[in-house]
């Protein structure tokens, strides 16, 4: 994402410049200005942008299934039924912090590639995202996975 963010932002910035210093239509000028502020998101705000919504995503565990509450604009919650779930993968870290999938992620997608926008509605495979001492995590869902099968009789 960084090389084609570089590309698009330089662009749009030469293109701005080159309607300044040329004394183009004011139509020109105010065309740029739209890919000038995509660029520059794109470049530095995204950064920003997941920052705000991992601030505003939560995670829980019950005897019964996974939570995943985040969002930004609007609420979503997410509910994955710990009996019916068939794949839990851990990512980890050095540090102990990780990420832990809930089903198969896809090989290739749009957030992996950074491509993903604020807004766009992107399917993607359940996760809790860069969660302190995730091995942990990973072993009590991985335990409440067994005690919910257990309780009814699989």
């Amino acid at each position: 994402m960084i090389p084609f963010s570089l590309m698009w932002g330089g662009f749009a910035l030469f293109w701005e410049y080159s309607v300044l210093q040329d004394g183009a239509p004011l139509f020109a000028l105010l065309w740029g200005i739209p890919f000038v502020l995509i660029g520059l998101h794109m470049l530095v705000g995204r950064f920003f942008t997941d920052a705000r919504i991992r601030k505003n995503t939560f995670y829980g565990l019950t005897d019964e299934r996974i939570v995943i509450i985040s969002g930004w604009f609007k609420k979503r919650v997410t509910s994955i039924n710990l009996r019916t779930l068939d794949e839990v993968s851990l990512s980890e870290h050095s540090d102990g912090s990780g990420t832990i999938v809930f089903g198969n992620a896809p090989l290739a997608s749009a957030s992996m590639s950074g491509l993903s926008l604020p807004g766009a509605n992107q399917p993607q495979t359940p996760r809790f995202e860069f969660i302190k001492d995730a091995r942990t995590v990973y072993e009590q869902i991985r335990a409440a996975q067994k005690d919910a099968a257990q309780s009814t009789g699989d």
